[in-house]
C-alpha cells in the first residue's frame, strides 16, 4: 500500500501574512509504533508523522512545528516580516517526505525560531527532533551535534521556564537531560540527573525505571 494513502491535504491560514496554504497531514491511527528509544523517540512503520510536523507558509516563509504555528506573537510576526520574508524563496516538496526533506524543513523551523527569539524549549525540541531523524539515517556525527544543542537548551529550560513543555514535566525533563548526557558520553552528568530523578518524590514509576536503566547502562561500561 502506497504511503500517500495514509495522508491527506489540509489547509491553514498563515498567522503572519494571512494567506491560506495546503499542507500534508497524516491520517489518525495509521502510524504504527514499532518501538520507543530511551530519549522518547518513537519509531514508526508505514509512515513517520515526525516528517510532517513542520508547517511552512509558501508566501512569507514562516515555518514552525504544528503545535506552535498559531501561537506566534505580534512581535514575532514583525520579526518574520523583517528578517525572513524579504529573503524568502518558495520551496516545493514532493508528496512523500524523506528523512532529508524532513531535516530541511525542521531546520527552516529552527531558523525561524532563532530569528523570532522563540523560547529555548521550542528551539531545543526542534533540535531533538532533527537529531532523531539523523538517527534514522545512522548519521551519528550530526545526531550528536543536535543532541548536544538540545541538551544545552533543555538544561536552560529546566532552570528558567515554566513546566511542563511539550509533554515534559519537571521529572521527565530531569530524566531526559540525564539520558541525553549519557548518549553524549557525559556519564558523570548523566548519573547526577538520574539520581535527581530517582530521589524525587514526584517522579512516576515509569520515569524512575527509565532512569535506573540508564544508570545501569553506565555501570556496565
Amino acid at each position: 500500500m502506497e504511503i500517500p494513502h495514509y495522508t491527506f491535504m489540509n489547509t491553514i491560514t498563515c498567522p503572519v501574512c494571512g494567506d491560506n496554504f495546503e499542507f500534508i497531514s497524516v491520517k489518525a491511527k495509521t502510524s504504527r509504533i514499532i518501538s520507543r528509544d530511551s530519549d522518547f523517540f518513537i519509531r514508526y512503520s508505514v509512515i513517520n508523522p515526525y516528517f510532517y510536523d513542520v508547517l511552512i507558509c509558501s508566501s512569507c516563509g514562516y515555518s514552525s512545528m504544528q503545535s506552535e504555528f498559531n501561537k506566534i506573537k505580534k512581535s514575532q510576526i514583525d520579526l518574520v516580516k523583517n528578517r525572513i520574508t524579504p529573503k524568502w524563496k518558495c520551496k516545493f516538496y514532493p508528496n512523500v517526505f524523506t528523512e532529508e526533506i524532513a531535516i530541511q524543513r525542521y531546520k527552516l523551523a529552527l531558523l525561524t525560531a532563532v530569528l523570532t527569539d522563540s523560547k529555548t524549549s521550542t528551539k531545543s525540541m526542534i533540535c531533538l527532533k532533527i537529531a532523531w531523524i539523523y538517527r534514522l539515517l545512522d548519521d551519528t556525527k550530526n545526531e550528536n551535534i543536535l543532541l548536544q544543542q538540545a541538551l544545552d537548551g533543555f538544561q536552560e529550560v529546566f532552570l528558567n521556564e515554566d513546566l511542563p513543555v511539550y509533554g515534559l514535566d519537571k521529572f521527565s525533563l530531569m530524566y531526559l537531560i540525564g539520558e541525553l548526557s549519557r548518549r553524549l558520553n557525559r556519564n558523570d552528568d548523566a548519573l547526577k540527573w538520574y539520581s535527581k530523578t530517582l530521589t524525587s518524590v514526584g517522579s512516576t514509576h515509569k520515569i524512575k525505571e527509565l532512569a535506573r536503566e540508564g544508570r545501569d547502562k553506565i555501570k556496565e561500561l
